[in-house]
């Protein structure tokens, strides 16, 4: 995997970057995910950490 970044923009003399990690589609494959699938991440221990999306938890989020 890779870890990427581009500038998308600067302001006032500021850079600011969106980064991207690009994920083997052997892994993508196996864990069942598609282009389009809504992620959830993470830092635990000093890990990201990328979850599929709980759609029973995003409507609960939604009803609030």
């Amino acid at each position: 995997m890779r870890l990427l970044s581009q500038k998308s923009r600067e302001y006032k003399g500021k850079a600011y970057h969106k980064f991207w990690i690009v994920v083997p589609s052997k892994l993508l494959h196996k864990l069942g995910w598609k282009a389009g699938d809504q992620l959830e991440a993470e830092a635990k221990n000093n890990k990201l950490v990328i979850t599929k999306e709980d759609k029973t938890r995003v409507e609960l989020v939604k009803a609030k």
